[in-house]
């Protein structure tokens, strides 16, 4: 079902700051197609939040989590490569030669900054669910020549593999197989519910595949939207069994062909921008026919080249076959395709997209994110346990984590708990006596937008003497200068009493509460001496 209400998604970069925020309401709605069903893809929306600069940090933060699903945001920056990547083991299963999300679930991976760089390293995706890649940029991935990664592609996925969405990079390759490379996006052994939308994919031998071979039938419900081909020879996609969904789509300079469903593989083209492209939609390279249902497309210096085993569909268009899509979806005029596509597509654009209308959305729009009122209070009740509450108003809120540190400075904090997005309170259990602690509430409102409260402190007293009389007691004076034996620190049973007296030692520490080890091991030692009478 296409919407005839064109909605407008804002973001914007803040100054000095190097962060992309995103409005709540706004990146929920900006994911549309196929990975929008099956129970949606949100990535690691809700979970804990680290920012790396290295393919080991990626790998790192996967790895530590406490389950293989637990929630996961890594924003990364900087230039990742086989130099500084490493293989790391525990709730994933990754290697030193790829970026590897294997046997895994619910992690976003977001390029922040200035921008992230895979240089000719790719991004494998096996086994795993619920997973979104965005705003990065990926090339010149090889499958021979050195290094070698990936299989040759920039971005691929493989086995079992639902709910992926890959949003706003930008994926190249400098040649075609001759040259080392494969594909920029490859599909391949049971893919379904898969988003690709707003990427800058060019200068490559290979768009894509969905299905590696005449009996890979298991992948299924891909969508192409708004994403800019160019330079590129072919497979945009290759599509073999599946159904997808492409519209908005431009390609430009296409040599071989674009869209290529064969062997009963479906597409349905709406309101694509084909310029400068050899074979725009049809069956090439083999005599098992796809299928197309065609819609609204701007055919502008195209050629149509049949031959024995090219069926293109052209020049005299006509739809094979018709789709129905089962999610609703923004639908830009093909006249607009070009200018939107090419202003929105790819990385570091602020993950603006289509305000419709033949308009494009600059990402500016201050009234997209809401910068949440967030006030945090710590208490000390009866029993020297702090109690933590907090409001937050003028935003929604996704997520939150609660920080500690025993000083102001936010760097090196630690995390003390992630909470669900509705909790208001903590009691923190875990201080010690004569310390003072630092917390702070960080409010996850979506996976590019976090916002931290002032620190909040208390001080928790030092253990006091408890003996009442008013006097310094330190064991071995009155206050008077006179010694009192029965008031030491230590009370040591008699010994040899009674055969039923109980075998103890009670240690009474005063000051600041605390006793090093190894004086509480010789006054036991003692204490055990005095005892055994050994």
């Amino acid at each position: 079902m296409v919407m005839n209400k064109y909605f407008r998604l804002g973001g914007w970069s803040l100054a000095g700051m190097g962060m992309i925020f995103l409005g709540v309401e706004a990146a929920a709605s900006s994911l549309e197609g196929y990975a929008a069903m099956n129970g949606g893809t949100t990535g690691g929306e809700g979970g804990e939040i680290v920012h790396v600069s290295s393919g080991a940090g990626i790998h790192e933060a996967m790895c530590n989590r406490a389950a293989d699903d637990t929630p996961l945001i890594i924003y990364v920056s900087g230039t990742i490569n086989h130099d500084n990547t490493a293989k790391f083991s525990g709730s994933c299963d990754t290697t030193d030669s790829s970026i590897q999300f294997k046997r895994v679930s619910n992690i976003s991976l977001i390029g922040e900054g200035d921008g992230a760089v895979f240089d000719e390293i790719g991004i494998h995706i096996r086994e795993s669910s619920n997973i979104i890649i965005r705003n990065i940029h990926v090339r010149n991935v090889k499958k021979s020549g050195s290094p070698i990664s990936n299989g040759g592609d920039a971005i691929g996925l493989e086995k079992d593999v639902h709910n992926i969405w890959i949003d706003h990079c930008e994926l190249e390759a400098s040649g075609g197989e001759k040259d080392g490379y494969d594909s920029l996006i490859d599909m391949k052994a049971g893919v379904q519910y898969v988003t690709v939308s707003y990427n800058y994919l060019h200068h490559s031998g290979r768009g894509g595949l969905i299905g590696s071979s005449d009996s890979d039938n298991e992948n299924n419900y891909i969508t192409f939207h708004h994403n800019w081909y160019e330079s590129v020879d072919s497979r945009m996609p290759l599509l073999r069994y599946a159904t997808a969904h492409a519209y908005n789509n431009y390609y430009q300079h296409i040599s071989k062909s674009a869209m290529n469903p064969r062997i009963g593989g479906r597409i349905k083209a709406e309101n694509n921008y084909f310029e400068d492209v050899n074979n725009p939609i049809g069956t090439f390279y083999t005599t098992d026919m796809g299928f197309w249902d065609v819609s609204g497309n701007i055919f502008d210096n195209v050629t149509w080249s049949p031959s024995e085993q090219e069926f293109p569909a052209g020049p005299d268009i006509v739809s094979t076959t018709t789709i129905e899509i089962p999610y609703s979806y923004t639908l830009d005029a093909a006249k607009c395709v070009k200018d939107i596509v090419t202003s929105l597509a790819g990385d570091n654009r602020n993950l603006a997209v289509s305000a419709g209308d033949c308009q494009v959305d600059s990402g500016d729009d201050s009234d997209s994110t809401v910068t949440p009122s967030i006030t945090l209070s710590a208490k000390l009740n009866d029993n020297n346990e702090v109690q933590l509450n907090w409001d937050i108003t003028d935003a929604s809120v996704a997520g939150l984590q609660l920080y500690r540190d025993v000083d102001s400075n936010p760097d090196g904090r630690e995390r003390l708990v992630l909470l669900s997005a509705d909790s208001r309170s903590y009691l923190d259990t875990t201080v010690s006596p004569g310390l003072t602690y630092y917390y702070w509430v960080k409010v996850s409102q979506t996976e590019l937008s976090d916002f931290n409260s002032e620190a909040a402190s208390v001080t928790i007293p030092a253990i006091s003497d408890d003996s009442g009389d008013g006097h310094n007691n330190d064991g071995n004076d009155n206050g008077d200068g006179s010694s009192e034996g029965n008031n030491s620190d230590t009370n040591v049973p008699e010994t040899g009493s009674s055969d039923t007296q109980t075998d103890s030692v009670s240690v009474k520490i005063n000051g600041s509460g605390t006793f090093g080890g190894l004086g509480l091991g010789l006054l036991l030692m003692f204490a055990m001496i005095r005892r055994t009478g050994r």
